[in-house]
């Protein structure tokens, strides 16, 4: 619904592509201030050309720790507020457990687990004062069940849920809502090498109970509803989109 988030400002992690990108453009849509973040400055110049009235950008390194707080003191600084927090960004590396090295790991709790946390913990403080806010975690169904040749990323994205719900009860009493999107199978840059092999992609939709995967605009709706008032008693909840796939026998 257009205006829905009027008057609001979000931040939003891994908005240069995929599904960050939808997520902040369809913020902008509904009247959001948006920030969006990633590592390319030119994937962030072609979100803010989008809407540049509503969308402006800040290359972040969501490894760096140091910088993490002041990404959240830049939105505040730009806009006076901070009220939706959108934990988008993340990375899968394939490895063979066998021989992966704990740098590695690392480097995937870092972005995926570590940064969503201490933003979190940044923008609760501007939530408290100000009375209430949003937080909307994007983890992945490999969280839900683990995924042989991603035991890093599949880890990471079991401790975002854990994450979601633990926080969600300890903030409730704050009016801030946590809540968790849990994406399957969508073709984004990262199913790159499955979108372009008749014969991959032919076998991973065979799994979907929808015979296709999903399109990053099927995301938008839930992101938003997230976001918006009409969620404010929806809290610590893990929503699964991914076509009926991990709800089959």
């Amino acid at each position: 619904m257009a205006g829905e988030l009027e008057g609001r400002v979000a931040l939003v992690t891994g908005a240069g592509r995929g599904i960050g990108a939808a997520i902040a453009r369809g913020y902008a849509e509904r009247g959001a201030l948006v920030v969006g973040t990633a590592r390319s400055e030119d994937q962030l110049r072609e979100l803010a050309a989008t809407a540049p009235e509503r969308i402006s950008t800040a290359t972040a390194d969501l490894r760096d720790e140091a910088s993490l707080a002041g990404l959240v003191d830049q939105v505040v600084e730009r806009h006076g507020r901070i009220d939706i927090l959108v934990n988008n960004a993340g990375v899968a590396p394939a490895a063979d457990f066998t021989t992966e090295p704990v740098e590695q790991w690392r480097a995937t709790l870092a972005v995926n687990v570590v940064a969503p946390m201490a933003l979190a913990q940044a923008a609760g403080r501007h939530f408290i004062a100000q009375g209430g806010g949003k937080i909307i975690n994007v983890a992945s169904t490999t969280g839900l069940r683990g995924k042989p040749g991603l035991v890093g990323y599949s880890t990471s994205k079991g401790a975002v849920m854990r994450f979601t719900e633990s926080l969600a009860a300890e903030w409730a009493r704050h009016n801030i809502q946590v809540n968790c999107i849990a994406p399957g199978a969508f073709a984004t840059d990262a199913q790159s090498a499955v979108l372009e092999s008749p014969d991959l992609l032919n076998r991973r939709v065979r799994r979907i109970p929808a015979k296709r995967m999903g399109d990053v605009s099927e995301l938008v709706p839930l992101a938003c509803l997230l976001a918006a008032p009409g969620s404010d008693f929806i809290t610590g909840s893990i929503f699964v989109i991914d076509g009926g796939e991990s709800g089959k026998l």
